[in-house]
């Protein structure tokens, strides 16, 4: 197994000094992307990353050059080239290259397409089904963290504080209202109910997220509903987790310095947790 990059239409060494200085995505963070798990040498619901993707091209007039059966094409080339069977897909769209100015022509620039493949430590995954502890902070992100951009910079600070007090991460909020986490969505359970957040312009619609609401909840006859809510909320819900990508379903067992569901994982979390591993096993396109 082996670590690929490739980057407008060939791979080069992971590392290599591909990107111009005038790239338009390391100027500005003027650029959009996806992470895909790799499950048992697959990806896992690459098509919701695609439509995700493109929204994203769309809110950010960046033009697609590229159409989803060649763009799956790629990933599948990516894994077969790597023989990596457990791992995630980066893939970045750039705006493009021209001389830094803030506004652009966008009939004089060719979008940069960057993908890369790497292993999964799968120990590191499945211990986060033993809990996680977070911090909460303020969410000064701006307001349109539906579109799935490169310029994280909210983001990053959240994470670097919350790991500096040895968290999983953040758990952010909005005018007092839990938005979501700082890589990832927020579900609270209160008497047997999730709820989460309404997919608008405050949150990034997470594929694990959308999983959860429209197939493994309704699996298992657990209602979920899409509301806002409170610190007060918070501290009283019975179980919190978080969902990502990587990590899947992630119980929150500590919050600041508070024990979540009692410092273990919830019963009703670890029931969702189990029924999208499997659902990954099993493969969705």
């Amino acid at each position: 197994m082996q670590e690929l990059t490739y980057f407008n239409g060939e791979f080069v060494e992971p590392g290599a000094k591909v990107i111009s200085i005038d790239d338009r995505g390391y100027l500005f963070g003027d650029s959009v992307y996806e992470v895909v798990r790799v499950v048992k040498g697959r990806c896992f619901a690459l098509s919701y990353h695609q439509d995700r993707l493109y929204r994203s091209m769309r809110e950010m007039d960046i033009p697609v050059k590229m159409t989803p059966d060649d763009l799956t094409e790629l990933h599948e080339i990516l894994i077969e080239q790597s023989e990596i069977k457990e791992g995630y897909i980066y893939l970045q769209i750039s705006r493009g290259v021209a001389p830094r100015h803030h506004a652009y022509d966008r009939s004089k620039l060719e979008p940069q397409m960057l993908m890369s493949i790497r292993n999964l430590d799968m120990d590191e995954v499945n211990k986060l089904g033993e809990g996680v502890k977070a911090i909460a902070l303020p969410d000064e992100r701006w307001d349109h963290v539906d579109v799935k951009t490169t310029n994280l910079i909210p983001n990053i600070l959240a994470q670097t504080k919350a790991e500096k007090k040895f968290a999983y991460t953040a758990m952010l909020f909005r005018d007092g209202v839990c938005t979501e986490g700082a890589t990832s969505n927020v579900f609270a359970v209160k008497d047997g109910i999730l709820y989460t957040h309404p997919a608008d312009n405050h949150i990034l619609k997470g594929i694990t997220r959308q999983m959860i609401l429209t197939r493994v909840a309704p699996s298992l006859g657990i209602t979920v509903i899409e509301k806002e809510f409170d610190r007060a909320f918070v501290d009283d819900a019975d179980e919190l987790f978080f969902t990502d990508t990587i990590g899947g379903v992630i119980p929150i067992t500590k919050l600041d310095r508070n024990p979540v569901s009692g410092g273990k994982p919830g019963a009703i979390t670890l029931r969702l947790r189990e029924a999208l591993e499997k659902l990954m096993e099993e493969g969705l396109p």
